[in-house]
């Protein structure tokens, strides 16, 4: 099915997709956390009663 054999070069390759894998769930996971809090806040503002 899938070729991983990566010969001389799995020692390059795979750390490379580990750190890809890595920065890519970091993103992911900061762009969540952000829009919690952005959903937070416009709730809360929301609630504040316009002057």
């Amino acid at each position: 099915m899938f070729d991983l054999d990566m010969g001389r070069y799995a020692a390059f390759v795979w750390p490379a997709w580990g750190l890809s894998a890595a920065v890519l769930g970091v993103l992911a996971a900061r762009a969540v956390i952000a829009a919690r809090r952005w959903s937070a806040d416009l709730r809360r503002l929301e609630e504040i009663p316009p002057s």
